[in-house]
């Protein structure tokens, strides 16, 4: 451990030195550091400091626990994380082909909901990539179109979220506003 940089060395108190010794037991450098050996001196504690099992929290001194996964951000009209610029360029432009179709027109919302949910998963199982989902511009009645409004909603929700990379409009001769073009994860094997 390098000295002298104010975020590399060790607390100066006896208790949190006991505390710092435990967190760093299982700390190996990494193999391309160059760093000099700490020396057991260095971080041992005092021969006079005797230490309670209940003065180490309990979450220092156990095993390490995984952390639950970070929650997947959501994702809107071309603005996706986890996707180049190249591939969300041509996602927007309509220049990825399109390996399945999934038409919502006439479908009730619960109807629309579980025809996509359906139709994503069963892409994905195929190892489609790029989707084209038509909901219709809603203009009937003077609508704003339920199904336009509530499919990236849907997108965003499990258990379609963990297999949607992105999406965004289509182009107007894939319908414009009224479709999405969806880009889905690659499926992992194993």
């Amino acid at each position: 451990m390098t000295k002298g940089k104010k975020g590399n060395r060790p607390p100066r108190g006896e208790l949190d030195r006991a505390v710092w010794q435990a967190a760093m037991r299982d700390v190996r450098p990494l193999p391309s550091r160059k760093t000099a050996p700490t020396s057991p001196a260095e971080v041992a504690l005092p021969a006079k400091t005797k230490l309670r099992a209940s003065s180490v929290p309990a979450s220092i001194s156990a095993a390490p626990a995984r952390l639950p996964p970070a929650p997947v951000p959501d994702i809107s009209h071309g603005k996706a994380a986890g996707i180049d610029r190249r591939s969300a360029e041509r996602l927007r432009r309509g220049r990825l082909p399109i390996e399945g179709r999934l038409d919502l027109h006439g479908l009730t919302q619960a109807a629309a909901a579980e025809r996509l949910a359906d139709f994503i998963a069963s892409a994905e199982g195929a190892g489609k990539r790029c989707l084209l989902v038509i909901t219709g511009k809603g203009l009937a009645r003077g609508s704003n179109g339920v199904l336009r409004n509530q499919v990236p909603r849907w997108l965003n929700q499990a258990p379609n979220r963990a297999r949607v990379l992105a999406f965004d409009y289509a182009q107007q001769q894939h319908g414009g506003t009224g479709a999405l073009y969806v880009l889905l994860k690659r499926r992992r094997e194993g």
